[in-house]
């Protein structure tokens, strides 16, 4: 205040010199209080700062980083079977969720590698529907008939007829696998477990469910494309498959094989051929791909382009090795928009349980997901039936 008075020197009225004390004073107080509100947040952003890391994630970290805690603990839980990281995840509602036999969700970058792995496979998954589901069932309307029209004038009205919609219900199985590995294997750091396992699971995931796909009962597993009734073609109903006649005694004919091939492709609707691909297995491509139609040319194109599926009478090729061999009463080429025809469901959860003590000295791990599939519409699919 005597600072004040003093720089404003002696020719300046008192009035006007107090009036400038009270503002510088008024000045450094205002200042005092925003230099002590930023100390404040400062020391609160820290205080979360600190709070972040000790969760074991960085202060700044990504969305990526969110399963950081998950994939830590549950390394920690295939390596050493400490599940004490995996249970406080339960307790803190973290979306990590403990099996009734014990088992915990796998973490989301195995579950990724699997998932990635069952979708490249050659099975009906490639063509297919797939939907993921939180019940343990997927329900289907299908309309077998189609909507009647009619022209209206004025005065009257068509009458027309109504569909036949059928529900369509598919369950979900428990598919399994149970990889193992020497505790010795496990200690070692630079051995990366979660590629291992989710190797592992995807191998055995892959070869079960391409067989249910194709030939399952429907028995704690899948139902089978070539489980479902099935009729000649001339005669199936919308609730069949239609089956075309290969020509030969469980072959194709000795003349104009290829004539076969051309009647399946026919034999579908037009409105299922835009999206439609030929199905059939190893040995069945090898007689296919030697055949000609009746200008010499080969019905069977490979592609030119790395990764395309090769072509047959224009429309792409699955081969799917557990699709039958030609023989008697095989069918043993599947045609169609299998999206329409046939429907994957399946839980997008993936749970593995630690298990040291059954296969001593090695340490199993039992791995569970649950999956289901069927045809859900029959006339978007036709099979070339060897008699």
């Amino acid at each position: 205040m005597t600072e004040v008075k003093a720089a404003a020197g002696a020719d300046m009225p008192g009035e006007l010199i107090d009036e400038i004390s009270g503002f510088a004073s008024e000045l450094k107080s205002f200042r005092d209080d925003i230099q002590k509100q930023l100390k404040a947040q400062d020391e609160r952003m820290n205080m979360l700062d600190r709070k972040t890391i000790l969760r074991g994630r960085a202060p700044l970290s990504t969305e990526a980083d969110a399963a950081a805690p998950h994939q830590k603990a549950f390394d920690a839980y295939i390596r050493h079977g400490d599940d004490d990281g995996l249970r406080g995840l339960v307790l803190e509602g973290k979306g990590m969720t403990a099996a009734s036999d014990g088992g915990f969700l796998a973490a989301p970058q195995v579950a990724l590698q699997v998932q990635e792995a069952l979708n490249v496979t050659a099975s009906l998954r490639r063509v297919a529907n797939v939907v993921a589901i939180e019940a343990s069932s997927y329900e289907v309307l299908v309309d077998h008939g189609d909507i009647g029209a009619g022209w209206a004038s004025e005065t009257t009205v068509a009458e027309t007829s109504t569909p036949t919609v059928d529900r369509i219900v598919i369950p979900v199985h428990e598919l399994s696998a149970m990889p193992k590995a020497s505790q010795r294997l496990l200690d070692d750091a630079a051995f990366d477990i979660e590629s291992w396992l989710s190797g592992r699971i995807a191998e055995k995931f892959a070869r079960a469910e391409a067989a249910a796909f194709v030939s399952g009962d429907g028995i704690e597993k899948p139902k089978g494309l070539l489980r479902h009734p099935m009729a000649a073609n001339a005669v199936a109903s919308a609730a069949q498959i239609g089956q075309v006649p290969a020509g030969g005694d469980g072959d194709f004919a000795e003349e104009n094989p290829a004539d076969a091939l051309i009647d399946l492709v026919y034999a579908l609707g037009a409105e299922y051929r835009s999206n439609a691909t030929f199905v059939m297995n190893s040995k069945t491509a090898a007689a296919v791909r030697k055949m000609r139609d009746s200008d010499g040319r080969f019905v069977w194109a490979d592609s030119l382009a790395a990764g395309q599926p090769a072509q047959l009478l224009g429309y792409p090729v699955l081969v799917c090795e557990e699709m039958p061999d030609i023989g008697r009463n095989a069918n043993a080429i599947a045609f169609g928009d299998f999206r329409a025809g046939y429907t994957i469901a399946e839980r997008p959860d993936l749970r593995v349980l630690r298990d040291p003590f059954s296969a001593k000295p090695h340490v199993l791990f039992y791995a569970t997901k649950r999956v289901g599939g069927g045809v859900t519409d029959p006339r978007a699919i036709k099979v070339l039936h060897f008699g």
